[in-house]
């Protein structure tokens, strides 16, 4: 690792930086290309950056040795998270030091050393930006360590402009803030604006005094929702204050998170009602058909009629199950995870999955494949679930091609299709529940947008994690790991 960081690679690959954002692009891809400028001017071996939202971190985007961490959750829980949000905002760590299953796989793959700066604004902290180096590396510098920090601050500012950050929907940015309060006088020009008001609409005092209110002003005594510019509700309330002057105060709070749950609930009820009719109408035609003219069909009308009913109750009974799943935010009956034989539980998936799937699915796995620690019956349900959607987003007939490998610390496999494909700034909120892809066109594509949701679930309840990522040459990998025996 060299004595100094090499500032001239840093100012051209910054400069390219720059000029992707002056040209539209934001988001994930900007990220992405910062950590890959920054890996080799700072002598790393691998980047990495950890998006914080109340429940916890995760890992949006790696490069190098790290970028097998990429879809890491890190729980709020977590001592290593403990340790990120705490202390000096720039520190040198040993990952041997960080008590956790990541620190031990870090330093196993020779990633011995970290520098890490938290992203933060007005002192909230969205994320954390790493440097990882191997073993045998010199200590960090200080130049170094300042370049991270400058890094963190210039991701920080991406969250600020929220263009494309966070990619979770209850990332810190748009976490639900305190009460503002505002004081206007009789043209509605802000004379009081308390330091809540400055946190939720993210206008300082000095920008918002004797300057007009940044939403609309609601009658006396009435409350008005509004939905500010970068996404984000706010309840807002107004009322006389008495004595001369003509001074009304206006109190407002961020109600984002109540407005996506009533979203939520909304949209649950009208694709549940559509996804539960479609089946249910297809068996009822069939049922009445068999019954009506048993007599005039054919021995291979019937068989084929029977066989329609017993996809369609297919269809209904996972469909039930999701739904079942997703409201008791756990999957059932599973016991601590334990060792078992991925390939074999892989080729009895492929051979459980409906006729059209197993026709398009092709499956690689390598003959020493190392035993996975989980559960073998709910991955069994994540292949089908990942199989199915690469089935629904790409063309009929097209390829599914399922693989699956190991490394020193994980086994994984993999589901790749060659659909429409996932957008850089979509692989996190695919595994949203309710979100689909084309919610333009929703019925394009039906579903209830709850299959990556809880195929995330399930994963993370076994100590492994799931991630999306575009497919060289169209289409879309996801990609699931697991700790090995």
């Amino acid at each position: 690792m060299p004595d100094r960081t090499d500032y001239s690679g840093l100012i051209a690959g910054h400069t390219v930086v720059i000029e992707m954002i002056n040209s539209g692009d934001a988001g994930l891809p900007v990220l992405n290309q910062l950590l890959r400028v920054a890996q080799p001017a700072l002598g790393a071996a691998g980047m990495a950056f950890v998006e914080f939202a109340p429940s916890g971190g995760r890992v949006i985007a790696a490069t190098g040795a790290a970028e097998w961490t990429i879809g890491r959750p890190l729980p709020a829980s977590d001592p290593a998270t403990v340790c990120l949000l705490s202390g000096p905002r720039v520190q040198c760590v040993r990952t041997s030091h960080l008590a956790n299953q990541l620190g031990v796989e870090l330093a196993a793959r020779g990633l011995r050393r970290m520098v890490v700066s938290r992203a933060e604004i007005g002192g909230h902290t969205v994320g954390s930006l790493h440097a990882l180096y191997p073993a045998g590396a010199d200590e960090p510098s200080a130049e170094q360590r300042g370049v991270v920090g400058y890094l963190g601050s210039c991701i920080a500012h991406m969250y600020g402009d929220q263009s494309g950050l966070p990619v979770h929907g209850d990332g810190p940015v748009v976490a639900a803030l305190a009460d503002g309060l505002a004081v206007v006088d009789r043209d509605a020009n802000v004379r009081l604006w308390n330091p809540a008001a400055a946190e939720v609409t993210g206008r300082s005092s000095a920008e918002a005094l004797s300057k007009p209110l940044p939403f609309p002003l609601p009658p006396s005594g009435q409350v008005l929702d509004h939905r500010l510019p970068d996404g984000r509700w706010l309840r807002i309330t107004s009322g006389e204050l008495p004595g001369p002057g003509a001074l009304r105060v206006v109190t407002f709070r961020d109600i984002t998170d109540q407005q996506r749950h009533d979203h939520e609930r909304d949209l649950f009820v009208a694709v549940t009602s559509h996804e539960l009719r479609t089946p249910v109408t297809v068996i009822k035609g069939y049922a009445d058909t068999l019954t009506d003219h048993w007599e005039s069909l054919s021995e291979a009308d019937r068989r084929q009629a029977a066989r329609v009913i017993g996809q369609r109750a297919n269809e209904l009974a996972r469909l039930l199950d999701r739904l079942l799943s997703s409201a008791a935010e756990a999957w059932p009956g599973d016991g601590p995870p334990g060792p078992f034989d991925l390939g074999e539980t892989l080729r009895v998936a492929v051979a459980d999955l409906p006729s059209e799937l197993r026709r398009r699915a092709t499956l690689q796995v390598p003959s020493q494949l190392p035993r996975a620690v989980g559960h073998r019956q709910s991955l069994a349900t994540v292949l089908t679930e990942l199989a199915t959607n690469a089935g629904k987003y790409s063309p009929p007939g097209s390829p599914i091609e399922i693989s699956a490998g190991a490394d020193g610390q994980t086994v994984c496999f993999r589901v790749s299709d060659r659909g429409i494909g996932v957008r850089p700034e979509h692989v996190e909120r695919a595994f949203d529940r309710f979100w689909q892809g084309d919610s333009g066109d929703r019925r394009r594509y039906p579903g209830t947008g709850l299959g990556l949701y809880l195929v995330r679930r399930i994963v993370e309840q076994q100590n492994g994690w799931v991630f999306l990522r575009p497919r060289t040459g169209g289409g879309t990998v996801a990609e699931v790991r697991l700790p090995r025996r």
